[in-house]
């Protein structure tokens, strides 16, 4: 169990809590590329508790405080023109770097404009999601991890919304026993069948069905280490004496978790703090072999939310979707066959924030354990003015060893060096590997 200050600690993100200023000295996923596109590019953006606006125009985007800074107007219903953002109330015109480009309201030759300015941060454009940086100081460099720098056709991005604490919404990704319970089918399903869908595929190597194996072999043998990056989870099910079924998994420090999909597919997925209660996951899928198919997998993701807040259809006020007919015959859970409707019904049900003092933790939590005990000390570095991890200089980016993530099945004896020779070829193999990193967008 954990102590309600602890619980606070490592949870809060907004006003002046700890944990918020940790997570300000990294880049945060804000928006997906999709969300600045049509006749009217701007959006709101609400970000550890506090209200920006974000915008593109032909020279850029640009992420700005929300609050006009002449009287206090929301800049998320300004127009686009004059090549900057304007006010509606009296007309102040702001470019993306916030400095103040008229003041039309006052006297001619007023100079009032050159003594404004909104504050601005930084942003980057990768792979289909805007990052920005609302920190102090310079930005960190970006990780160049392979989400971020695969070409464009072998990546796809999309978010979700979800009604609770960030770090609940993490924590599901780090916990591989959970699968084999919330994310049971009672039947497989055909994996060509299955395109762009989790657990509708079978381990690399085998065409043995992911959700056979979660659904026969319940008491995985689970271990951790840590890294330059966060935390690999290794996740063993023994088939038989002579076969091991490996699932190699990634905690991204601090809000992200990098996991298979496919044999040939990645997820990496951030865990935004909105505020206090509420988050947005952000996913990359990121391709190793084939250019995605981003129409079939957007429209398939459609289905299940609603714009413009991509909110899921499925959720506490319809029950999920529950059927218990279906939780007899179909799924553990009776709430479809979507895993991000389960992993979403187990974190919002335990609350906006999770009250960690009523837990009692098991060995297959160490992930979890682990976690909290990496974050907690990133926070007291914070704190201390000293640098935590993953908050990386150009020089130790370079460095870093992205996070491998596969599914197989392996020999008993050699897993280890078998899975990440198996990685190495899965990785030497994609037309992409040898391509540089794109170049930011502004």
């Amino acid at each position: 169990m954990m102590s309600a200050s602890d619980n606070e600690f490592l949870t809060r993100v907004e006003g002046d809590h700890p944990c918020g200023r940790l997570m300000s000295m990294y880049w945060q996923p804000v928006a997906l590329s999709e969300e600045l596109e049509g006749v009217r590019p701007v959006r709101p953006v609400r970000l550890l508790g506090r209200n920006y606006v974000l915008f593109r125009n032909e020279t850029g985007i640009g992420l700005l405080d929300r609050d006009c800074p002449h009287r206090g107007a929301d800049l998320a219903f300004g127009r686009l023109e004059d090549g900057g953002l304007r006010c509606p109330f009296h007309g102040w015109l702001f470019d993306q770097a916030g400095n103040c480009l008229e003041t039309p309201a006052e006297p001619e030759g007023s100079t009032l404009c050159k003594r404004i300015h909104q504050r601005s941060y930084p942003v980057v454009e990768r792979s289909g999601v805007i990052f920005a940086y609302v920190g102090e100081g310079e930005p960190p460099a970006l990780p160049p991890i392979d989400c971020l720098t695969a070409p464009d056709a072998y990546t796809f991005a999309f978010k979700g919304l979800l009604e609770c604490n960030w770090l609940q919404a993490l924590e599901v990704g780090i916990d591989p026993g959970h699968a084999s319970f919330l994310h049971r089918f009672f039947e497989d399903e055909d994996p060509a069948e299955g395109y762009g869908k989790q657990f509708r595929d079978v381990s690399a190597n085998s065409d043995l069905p992911i959700t056979q194996v979660l659904r026969e072999y319940d008491r995985p043998d689970i271990n951790v280490e840590e890294t330059d990056y966060g935390l690999r989870i290794e996740t063993l099910r023994h088939l038989d004496s002579k076969t091991t079924h490996v699932r190699v998994t990634n905690l991204l420090f601090p809000t992200a978790f990098v996991i298979p999909m496919t044999p040939e597919i990645t997820i990496t997925q951030w865990h935004v703090p909105v505020d206090d209660v509420t988050t947005y996951w952000y996913a990359i899928f990121t391709s190793y072999a084939d250019p995605l198919d981003k129409k079939q997998m957007r429209d398939q993701r459609l289905e299940s939310c609603t714009l413009p807040d991509y909110r899921p259809i499925r959720n506490k006020r319809n029950d999920y979707g529950f059927n218990a007919e279906e939780q007899a015959t179909q799924t553990y859970t009776g709430m479809g066959h979507d895993i991000n409707v389960h992993d979403q019904w187990a974190i919002e049900s335990q609350g906006l924030i999770q009250d960690r003092t009523r837990e009692h933790l098991g060995q297959s939590d160490k992930a979890i354990i682990a976690y909290r005990r990496q974050l907690k000390a990133a926070i007291r570095q914070a704190q201390g003015n000293s640098t935590p991890i993953m908050v990386l200089d150009e020089a130790s980016a370079g460095t870093l060893s992205a996070p491998a993530s596969i599914d197989i099945v392996s020999p008993a004896e050699g897993w280890r060096e078998f899975w990440r020779s198996a990685e190495d070829v899965r990785r030497s193999k994609a037309v992409w590997s040898n391509q540089p990193a794109r170049e930011d967008a502004n």
